[in-house]
């Protein structure tokens, strides 16, 4: 998080779609009830539309709550498909993330050059 906003501990992506017009108050809560963490521990919390073009970002910098929206003029931002209600990610797929890039590319395994 370069900027105003410092680096958080951990960056979490909610993988249900949420409802755009949620504020801080909104998306604290399903903070706290459906992903079970507390919204003010220090971690980012992200959440995109049904659409995929949009997504909302919810910190804590330790003296008041952070929300940021970015939206994509095309394309869509990839985002997990797994059965977890939330998944966390490195600050390196959270750049790609937030230029709409497939980040999970980076997770791939490679094959280290001894074993070629």
């Amino acid at each position: 998080m370069s900027g105003l906003v410092t680096a958080p501990a951990q960056i979490w992506l909610a993988v249900a779609p949420v409802d755009m017009r949620r504020g801080i108050d909104g998306l604290s809560s399903i903070v706290q009830q459906a992903l079970g963490y507390s919204p003010c521990a220090g971690s980012a919390f992200v959440f995109h539309n049904r659409q995929g073009n949009r997504m909302k970002l919810l910190v804590w910098d330790g003296n008041g709550v952070w929300l940021c929206q970015r939206r994509l003029h095309r394309g869509k931002f990839v985002w997990p498909a797994v059965s977890e209600h939330c998944v966390c990610i490195s600050y390196a797929e959270w750049e790609w993330l937030i230029a709409g890039v497939n980040w999970q590319r980076l997770t791939a395994k490679s094959v280290p050059d001894w074993q070629v």
